[in-house]
């Protein structure tokens, strides 16, 4: 299926071939232009019972359910999920703050582990795939496509983004609301550092316009322990200016507001209902991905 032959460093077929066996599933329903795994808004023909209607006239004969007229004495017709497929966007934040790791990765090289590796398990489903990164004044789009030939082409864009400046995903998630007309479902791969308040109304417009909207929100351990012991000068990745401290004098400040931080962009997640991961970067991304993909399709009863 892989028509790349040339290296990534973000891509293990190893861990593809054995990803492949888990399905991406969307949570809600999609509108399609062919068949496909995942359930539309729309009644067709599928394996999944739906609901019954009461007959009327022109309707096929074939569907009524003759058992149920032997019941009640009425015609009613038997309807069925019907199955399209998914136009799967990933969202990469390239701003500055991405560039940051201390465990021989850094958050956007771990972002691309994850968007590529989902990026391929679409494809091979059937799906068409697009990509969208965004940092400073700067934004890199690629449309969904559903070919096979379309990811090398996904990849060596992945591949050129490069951080820089501060983070415009907010105003981005905004603009895609309002210009992705057809349901999608949208990966956000970011650190998600702004006022977490100004995530509310990004994941409820995504909502609104009916995406199903998927977060994971990439950590470096140094940024959650701050288990720094000597006086250190930190700079700002995003622009902004560099500050000299002793760690010991602001460590439990600093991990109170972390943690404060965390809560509200988990809360603010669940009331929006947002499929939300926090991820410690030094985690393997197969067991991330892994938790992901069963999640979903435990969560949604079907195939």
């Amino acid at each position: 299926m892989l028509t790349e032959r040339k290296a990534r460093s973000f891509l293990d077929p190893k861990i593809l071939a054995r990803l492949s066996s888990l399905p991406l599933i969307a949570r809600r329903p999609m509108l399609g232009q062919v068949s496909g795994r995942h359930v539309s808004p729309h009644r067709g023909a599928s394996v999944e019972f739906a609901e019954y209607r009461k007959y009327v006239p022109g309707d096929d004969l074939r569907r009524l359910d003759w058992r149920a007229f032997g019941r009640s004495d009425r015609f009613y017709i038997k309807e069925f999920e019907a199955d399209t497929n998914l136009r799967l966007y990933l969202i990469v934040d390239t701003s500055g703050s991405m560039d940051f790791g201390s465990v021989g990765c850094s958050k956007l090289e771990y972002a691309r582990r994850l968007g590529a590796a989902l990026a391929y398990l679409a494809v091979q489903q059937g799906d068409s795939v697009g990509l969208t990164c965004i940092a400073d004044k700067k934004v890199q789009n690629l449309p969904a496509r559903r070919n096979p030939a379309h990811l090398t082409v996904l990849f060596d864009q992945m591949e050129q983004a490069k951080c820089q400046g501060p983070t415009r995903l907010d105003e981005l998630l905004h603009e895609l609301a309002e210009t992705t007309r057809q349901r999608s479902l949208m990966v956000i791969l970011s650190d998600f550092f702004l006022d977490a308040e100004q995530w509310r109304g990004c994941f409820e417009h995504l909502r609104f316009r009916k995406h199903d909207v998927a977060a994971f929100h990439l950590l470096d351990p140094e940024e959650i322990d701050f288990n720094f012991q000597r006086p250190t000068r930190f700079l700002d990745m995003e622009g902004g200016p560099a500050i000299f401290v002793e760690p010991s004098e602001i460590a439990q400040r600093y991990q109170r507001a972390v943690g404060e931080y965390l809560e509200a962009i988990r809360r603010i997640a669940l009331e929006t209902g947002v499929d939300y991961h926090r991820v410690s970067i030094d985690r393997s991304h197969e067991s991330v991905l892994t938790d992901f993909l069963v999640a979903r399709n435990r969560g949604s009863g079907r195939r």
